[in-house]
């Protein structure tokens, strides 16, 4: 089957190719290593298909449908206790199926790798964030801080867990949160700035301006409790909506990580519109000290990279251009989104304009460019139609792992991490690659460094590729880098601090007091529903016409119920069926 797709894809190229080959021999004959040819493309395009072969395996979709279950029942019994948030417009509200990342990753807490707490907080313009905070309860009293802003549309928290785990296993305290309009956030602001930040895909200040309310919130503390600050729009203060959340048992009134956070060593990560959003942001905000950009770093401005940020009325100094002063890597990959063969050699340094600008303006930077990777290497998304390499996500996160280590840490061994030739040689990659090459930057955009270090001096590569004097397999890791391994290894002894720590767990099960409450199976474009029915067991306590019910819990007995929910209609001219299953508690 391979075989058969990669003549198939050759041809197409090749066809492509022939019709433009005047105007791409000239950026052609620049590469040696190898040459453009339809051969060598199609090779490298079909590395998207790599990563399929983790989560293509019955073991992992037999897991996956398992966590899926669970995310969809833990989903539904959130927006059952909390009626408030709008979420269920959100694509990936649910967390099911190619919304679920990385399922390995779920017993992060149940099997002893770590500690997480979910997180509910307002936005300025009054619309409630959803997060986690994640931590190890071994390591030091204070550490480091990276806030995690997400890319767009299916791009929902969990798909970055990935990231967040292995840089709490190296000792940093982290959030991963949901930007407005994604996943588990609410669709909307608040009256009256409902429209503020929607569509975000358009608007981008959820990914700008929700940034910022997000190190807000993971600054905070018990005596300097969050409050979001005024909308944009308006100018108005929902910090009421926060305050009464706050009271309610909903939202949290500060970082339950608070301790463990050193506020003096703060980071960002940001990936896609998120890494407009932490490209200018990371630089705004005093607080910040280093940033990683995933695909890819942008001016530090509101218009800068894949996504710009709408107005701020209220306070135009919100917009105020940035300088830049701190030092930001970039990573990028040889395919954009979609993914699509190239038809002729591309510009060699498209992938580092403002990486080269940091280096102009004297402040460390870097672009490390994935070989035969895409978009989507950086959101862990379990489906065939979301490509990305098999090794992808094991270099991005040795690399984001060693930039903060050297700019929040101040940890000199960072270098050699940053300076390894390990991924020119990674054995993984050649046991898949179709060439047996084991050098994973790739050979159409050159990846570079132009770094202080801590020895004194500078590392300057403009192709970690072919290799740079300084450069070594003396990185101080032994043996191949592999993140699930690292998230998954044992928690050590708690710290004095972690250990007064009760975090809860990811999908906790809610709690109703409640006589009555209603059951909503969430809108589907183009459903005509007939009947929505309710069982406990194989006891139906509802059955009605149309898509919620509302049942009594008189009867229903004390502690965890489950109940199971099945709705049927037509989509179109077929018959359509699905259920889903809830977990809550009763409280009497």
């Amino acid at each position: 089957m391979a075989s058969r797709r990669l003549i198939a894809l050759v041809c197409a190229i090749a066809a492509s190719v022939a019709l433009t080959l005047l105007a791409s021999a000239s950026n052609a004959a620049a590469f040696t290593e190898p040459p453009f040819t339809p051969v060598v493309e199609a090779q490298n395009y079909l590395k998207i298909e790599e990563r399929q072969t983790i989560y293509d395996t019955v073991q992992y979709q037999l897991l996956l449908r398992e966590v899926s279950l669970q995310n969809a029942s833990a989903a539904l019994a959130l927006a059952l206790a909390d009626p408030e948030r709008e979420f269920a417009s959100d694509l990936c509200w649910s967390g099911m199926d190619g919304c679920a990342g990385d399922v390995r990753l779920y017993d992060w807490q149940s099997k002893g790798y770590g500690i997480v707490a979910p997180v509910l907080f307002t936005a300025r313009n009054g619309a409630t964030l959803s997060g986690h905070v994640w931590a190890t309860r071994s390591g030091p009293a204070k550490r480091p801080g990276i806030v995690i802003t997400n890319g767009s549309v299916q791009a929902n928290e969990q798909l970055y867990w990935f990231v967040a785990e292995t840089l709490a296993k190296a000792g940093y305290v982290v959030l991963t949160w949901d930007p407005q309009g994604q996943g588990q956030s609410d669709t909307f602001g608040a009256s009256p700035d409902t429209a503020e930040g929607f569509p975000a895909q358009s608007d981008g200040r959820p990914f700008f301006d929700g940034t910022e309310d997000a190190l807000n919130f993971f600054f905070s503390t018990p005596s300097h409790p969050y409050d979001p600050v005024p909308s944009c729009s308006t100018g108005t203060s929902h910090a009421a909506k926060q305050d009464r959340r706050v009271k309610a048992g909903l939202d949290a009134a500060y970082n339950p990580f608070w301790q463990l956070l050193d506020p003096a060593r703060v980071g960002v990560v940001g990936h896609s519109y998120g890494a407009a959003g932490v490209s200018y942001i990371g630089q705004w905000d005093a607080r910040v000290k280093a940033i990683v950009a995933f695909d890819n770093l942008a001016a530090p401005s509101v218009g800068g990279g894949i996504a710009s940020e709408g107005p701020c009325p209220a306070n135009p100094r919100a917009r105020a251009p940035a300088a830049i002063t701190k030092p930001a890597l970039g990573l990028s990959a040889d395919y954009f989104l979609p993914p699509t063969p190239n038809l002729s050699a591309p510009s060699p340094l498209a992938k580092s304009t403002e990486s080269l600008a940091y280096s102009s303006a004297g402040v460390d930077s870097g672009e490390i460019i994935i070989r035969g990777g895409s978009h989507l290497d950086f959101s862990w998304i379990p489906n065939q139609a979301f490509g990305a390499s098999l090794r992808g996500a094991d270099e991005i996160d040795w690399y984001t792992t060693a930039w903060f280590d050297k700019y929040l840490k101040r940890d000199p061994s960072a270098d050699a991490r940053l300076l390894t030739d390990r991924w020119r040689h990674d054995g993984q990659e050649a046991a898949i690659d179709p060439n047996h090459d084991g050098n994973m930057f790739s050979f159409y955009y050159p990846s570079r460094l132009d770094i202080g270090l801590a020895a004194g001096g500078r590392f300057v590569c403009e192709d970690l590729r072919p290799g740079c004097a300084g450069m070594s397999a003396a990185d101080g890791y032994a043996g191949s880098y592999d993140f699930v391994n690292i998230d998954r290894s044992p928690d050590g002894p708690a710290s004095s601090v972690a250990s007064t720590l009760s975090p809860q767990g990811l999908a906790p099960a809610l709690c109703t007091s409640r006589r009555t409450i209603t059951v909503r199976m969430p809108a589907r474009r183009g459903l005509r529903l007939t009947r929505l029915t309710v069982w406990f067991g194989a006891r139906r306590i509802a059955s009605v016409r149309g898509r919620s019910a509302r049942i009594r819990l008189i009867g229903l007995p004390r502690g965890h119920v489950r109940l199971t929910l099945r709705e049927t209609g037509r989509l179109g001219r077929r018959a359509f069926r699905r259920t889903l299953r809830l977990r809550l508690r009763t409280c009497r």
